[in-house]
């Protein structure tokens, strides 16, 4: 891996630590002034803050459980996606873990440019059987 694409995902790792925390001030410093969200169910927000808040309206805690990148480097700009599992408790308390879940990131210059979330939350909570 080139130093470039090394810079790229030691931002997404970094914002991704700073996210779990959660610290949505430092997971701003590693976003471009542009930045853009696509997060579940399509919501859009223009800063880190927008995705924690929302979290914080879903569950009661939560974490992700990384179990790896995946890398593309381009001539401009690097993908990154992360995968692994969120776990963590509802509102009500009750634990939850194995939810899977895939971010996927554009990265220039050691900056993110966007992200796209998808993960099993709205399904687990539309239809609890599917939880396993």
């Amino acid at each position: 891996m080139d130093e470039t694409t090394q810079r790229d995902l030691q931002a997404v790792k970094e914002y991704l630590d700073a996210s779990m925390t959660p610290d949505p001030v430092r997971a701003a410093t590693y976003v471009a002034p542009s930045f853009i969200c696509r997060f579940t169910g399509n919501r859009v927000f223009d800063k880190p803050s927008g995705p924690t808040s929302f979290n914080a309206a879903r569950y009661k805690w939560v974490k992700k459980r990384i179990e790896r990148y995946d890398v593309v480097p381009g001539k401009t700009e690097t993908i990154v996606y992360s995968l692994g599992y969120l776990y963590g408790e509802w509102p009500d308390g009750t634990p939850f873990d194995n939810n899977r879940y895939i971010d996927r990131f554009t990265v220039r210059d050691g900056l993110i440019l966007d992200t796209d979330v998808w993960n099993d939350s709205a399904e687990w909570i539309l239809d609890p059987s599917v939880a396993r």
